[in-house]
């Protein structure tokens, strides 16, 4: 196995890394992060976004993980800590994989 290849362990490792950091960004910059119940957790509704806190959101995790901007449509589909989570893991797979 290359040193490139990730193992499952180390791959698992990883996602919850890259788990743990958005939602610690999330919740950072969440108008109200008491709302936080688990990866469920709705960005408007629950954590008290709005569309300029969703921008800066989107910003925040741009910069934090090298990623290319978002399109409208994707973001729009994107409503709970889950789902931003695994938006940002296939978008840093994506890179890694073109790089």
């Amino acid at each position: 196995m290359s040193e490139q290849t990730p193992t499952v362990v180390g791959q698992k490792q990883f996602d919850e890394q890259i788990r743990a950091q958005v939602q610690a960004i999330v919740l950072d910059l969440a108008p109200n992060p008491d709302g936080l119940r688990d990866a469920e957790t709705a960005l408007v509704q629950d954590l008290g976004f709005h569309s300029l806190a969703l921008m800066e959101l989107a910003f925040a995790l741009e910069d934090e993980f090298d990623l290319e901007p978002i399109d409208e449509k994707t973001a729009r589909s994107i409503t709970t800590l889950g789902a931003v989570q695994t938006h940002v893991l296939r978008r840093i797979a994506e890179r890694d994989a073109g790089a």
